[in-house]
């Protein structure tokens, strides 16, 4: 359901915020390298999160990328806003041009629930939250 561009967004900030959570900085081939992501698209997406404070660059020898704690309380949607916008909430099952109430395809209304749970999960789920599970259900980003 997700781009490919926020999916790696997604894992970026996970991995992120993990490691900031161990007050640690990483770098961007290391985050690429731990989300299986092409260096170059990855910098993209870390440029894209960092123009909109979701995580913050160091620069110089001890720099890298983190998450600051108040960030922390950052809600999914907001970063899937930042990164497709919100096309995942209105767009059609079918990727059809034309898909309505009014001249739907023969997913529509199904669809419309899947989208709407979505929502309201990435709405009600913080990077903070799922670091928490995370740690406590032994949940992992790479396999």
């Amino acid at each position: 359901m997700f781009s490919k561009t926020c999916e790696y967004g997604l894992r970026a900030v996970l991995f992120i915020a993990e490691q900031s959570s161990n007050e640690k900085k990483v770098s961007m081939s290391t985050i690429s390298q731990e989300i299986n992501s092409p260096q170059a698209f990855t910098a993209k997406i870390l440029q894209q999160l960092t123009r909109n404070k979701i995580v913050k660059s160091v620069k110089g020898p001890y720099g890298g990328f983190t998450i600051e704690t108040e960030k922390m309380d950052t809600k999914l949607s907001e970063i899937v806003s930042i990164l497709d916008g919100d096309s995942i909430y209105v767009g059609c099952g079918l990727g059809l041009k034309q898909c309505d109430a009014n001249s739907p395809c023969p997913l529509h209304f199904k669809f419309v629930d899947i989208r709407d749970n979505l929502k309201n999960m990435l709405e009600n789920t913080s990077i903070k939250s799922i670091l928490n599970d995370m740690t406590l259900g032994g949940l992992i980003l790479k396999r």
